[in-house]
């Protein structure tokens, strides 16, 4: 009698890694809560201090939370927003201009010496 093999595949579901998220897997714990903090901190001072009447009021709220709200669940580039933000002043503050020289070209000695006064390294005592 011939034995049959036993084929041990299985497939794995497209929802196997969206354990840990809101809404069926749609929306990371995260970009909630940092929606929820946007939406108060800006909805707030809409909601009780613009004097407007009711329905100006709703408008301009639609207006402006909306986008917010879409912008912060969904997030930028796989981050969520406050992360993306902390990337880009991160960015801010560690930029430096690299500057190349161009082949072929002839620079004059005067420009190729360094004129900044560099630190000195410590040296060590064994």
């Amino acid at each position: 009698m011939e034995e049959k093999e036993v084929k041990n595949i299985y497939a794995i579901p497209a929802n196997y890694t969206d354990s840990g998220k809101l809404l069926g897997g749609m929306i990371e714990p995260r970009n909630a809560v940092e929606t929820a903090i946007l939406l108060i901190l800006v909805g707030y001072p809409e909601l009780m201090w613009i004097p407007m009447p009711g329905t100006i009021r709703i408008v301009v709220m639609v207006v402006t939370l909306m986008p917010l709200a879409v912008l912060s669940v969904m997030g930028i580039d796989g981050d969520s927003l406050f992360q993306f933000l902390g990337h880009i002043v991160r960015f801010w503050f560690r930029r430096r201009k690299l500057h190349m020289r161009r082949v072929g070209y002839k620079y004059d000695q005067a420009c190729l010496k360094k004129t900044g006064k560099r630190k000195k390294a410590k040296s060590r005592k064994t």
